[in-house]
């Protein structure tokens, strides 16, 4: 853990080369990449234009609910931002476990904020009547697709398979090796993980019908888990790029760097998930006796 704080704490020390230049060891800097911080910065305008009119028309309507989405929105929208534009971003080319710090902030805990804070409904108040509209209409038309994407299996089978694959030696060395990879990476992880997380979390799905949602939060702990304890028991480093900078100057070797590593990913990552299972048992004997006392016992 000594370890692990070291490694963090460097990746917040002083400013230096850009991403990617510089000699190898270079403390790390911020990364502004266009890619990642022209969406990031239109979301953020999006919401903030689309609360700002909601706010205006409802008065005092809702404002108390709608203050607590955009406190959700704010947190999940800055764990993302730390975890693509801080200068953990460009340690993570250089230590697995920043790596993995970064992969878990995107999955673990700024897309289940995002989710929650129900950002889209905001946001379509920042377009014209028209877009509205438009959007509106689309969103029709995608409602199938979408209701089968979310479904709570397929997108724990969708976030295990981006999870599996992007591990792969020869797709994780590529992503290491190129900054459209690496951002296709981000993007898989980012979208399957907020589409795991708005099926779990769905506030439509009524109590009854949790027991999906909690069994595939189970599910993916020991899916994630699994791999986090074959990183953590591995003998030989997995990523020939790792293997070839060494670790001397965070006092790692590449193979302690990848059993950290996976300690990250098996033991918090699966916290998280049991937790969020046993949260939404928690709400379904919490809302049953309401439901018998509508409908009387069964």
């Amino acid at each position: 853990m000594r370890r692990l704080a070291f490694i963090l704490a460097l990746a917040f020390a002083g400013p230096a080369a850009a991403h990617g230049v510089g000699p190898p060891h270079h403390a790390p800097t911020w990364t502004f990449e266009p890619a990642v911080v022209v969406p990031l910065l239109l979301s953020l305008a999006l919401y903030a234009i689309g609360f700002a009119r909601l706010r205006q028309r409802s008065r005092d309507r809702g404002r108390t609910t709608r203050d607590r989405l955009a406190r959700l929105f704010g947190w999940g929208w800055l764990c993302l931002a730390l975890a693509v534009v801080s200068p953990l971003h460009e340690l993570g080319e250089r230590s697995f476990t920043a790596h993995m710090v970064e992969h878990e902030l995107l999955m673990l805990i700024a897309a289940p904020l995002l989710v929650l804070s129900r950002p889209l409904s905001t946001m379509i108040w920042a377009l014209p009547s028209g877009g509205r509209r438009a959007l509106g209409g689309a969103a029709l038309a995608m409602r199938g697709p979408w209701r089968g994407l979310v479904e709570p299996w397929t997108a724990t089978a969708l976030q295990a398979a981006a999870l599996w694959l992007w591990h792969l030696p020869m797709l994780f060395d590529r992503a290491l090796a190129s900054a459209g990879w690496h951002v296709a990476q981000h993007l898989s992880f980012l979208v399957s993980a907020l589409l795991f997380w708005t099926a779990m979390v769905s506030p439509r799905r009524r109590a009854g019908r949790l027991g999906g949602p909690v069994l595939c939060l189970f599910a993916t702990s020991v899916v994630s888990g699994a791999l986090g304890a074959l990183m953590a028991f591995s003998q030989s480093p997995w990523y020939a790029r790792y293997a070839e900078m060494g670790m001397a100057p965070f006092g790692l070797s590449a193979v302690e760097d990848q059993q950290l590593a996976g300690l990250l990913m098996w033991a918090p990552g699966g916290l998280v998930h049991v937790a969020a299972a046993l949260a939404l048992i928690a709400r379904a004997l919490r809302d049953r006796p309401s439901t018998e006392a509508v409908h009387g016992p069964a």
